[in-house]
């Protein structure tokens, strides 16, 4: 029996921010939306176009407070090509929230303040 990845959810408050901010930050796209008819939620999965994982937002009609993301010690690590043109997009924008200088890694963190990881391709 063999396993793969599939995707990974995050819930999110504003959904339209978090979409403007995935593909801006990420330039991640949407693949597929599911709507509950009672418009008790929606879940949009994105893309990156290379690879098969999706992250999956998902959004709570009747949601309205600040989800707790604990001490924020589990995230989702993206790998870029152009690490120092990543970092000024990612500066520029204002959503570094930290750097490990010495790893040679940071983290920007999204309207939810979820943390994503930013690490050089090998």
């Amino acid at each position: 029996m063999q396993f793969t990845f599939a995707h990974y959810n995050y819930n999110v408050l504003d959904l339209e921010k978090s979409l403007a901010f995935y593909k801006e930050a990420l330039g991640l796209e949407e693949v597929r939306r599911k709507e509950a008819e009672d418009g008790s939620f929606i879940i949009v999965f994105l893309g990156d176009g290379k690879t098969g994982f999706k992250l999956e937002l998902t959004w709570l009609r009747d949601w309205e407070r600040p989800y707790n993301l604990g001490d924020n010690e589990v995230h989702l690590a993206f790998q870029v090509e152009d690490f120092a043109a990543a970092h000024a997009k990612h500066q520029e924008m204002g959503c570094i929230c930290f750097e490990n200088k010495a790893m040679g890694i940071y983290f920007i963190n999204d309207p939810d303040g979820y943390w994503l990881e930013i690490v050089p391709m090998k």
